[in-house]
């Protein structure tokens, strides 16, 4: 699931020419007040990949970064991770998310898919932790990008 080798750069390595292309790829994020997770994936193999981490500006997302990697990699479309209670009601963050899926929409004029992450986070430190051995200090740096891996990996498999 995880390469432990795009752990140590937190990035997966860009195929040029696929990338200047319009493809099948999707970008998967796992939105936070402080940071947001990125991963992308092929609708083609169906495999999502954590891509990297990007630090909020004032607590607002990283509108220039977020559009230089949709340059890059020309995705057909974004998957953001919602938050809800368990019991399916919203939670603090869900205005949020649904704001950043609004924005992302117009911004760039892209299909924007909600998915559930419920857990996500929890799943993603769980795995890094005790599967890979990612200390702890790496943890931090790298939990939002696998958590945007699962939820992206999520819509994968829920569209087939």
């Amino acid at each position: 699931m995880v390469n432990p080798s795009m752990l140590k750069t937190g990035l997966t390595k860009i195929d040029p020419l696929r990338a200047k292309l319009k493809s099948d790829a999707y970008l998967g994020f796992d939105f936070g007040n402080k940071k947001i997770g990125v991963a992308v994936g092929y609708a083609e193999t169906g495999i999502a990949s954590p891509l990297l981490t990007l630090p909020a500006v004032k607590q607002h997302p990283d509108w220039p970064r977020i559009g230089q990697l949709i340059d890059e990699w020309r995705p057909a479309g974004l998957v953001v991770g919602l938050s809800r209670n368990l019991d399916g009601g919203d939670n603090p963050i869900t205005p949020l998310m649904e704001k950043f899926c609004r924005q992302l929409k117009g911004r760039y004029n892209l299909p924007v898919h909600q998915m559930d992450e419920t857990l996500t986070t929890f799943a993603a430190k769980q795995l890094l932790f005790d599967e890979v051995r990612v200390s702890a200090g790496k943890l931090w740096q790298v939990q939002d990008q696998v958590a945007a891996q699962l939820i992206l990996q999520s819509w994968f498999n829920q569209a087939n």
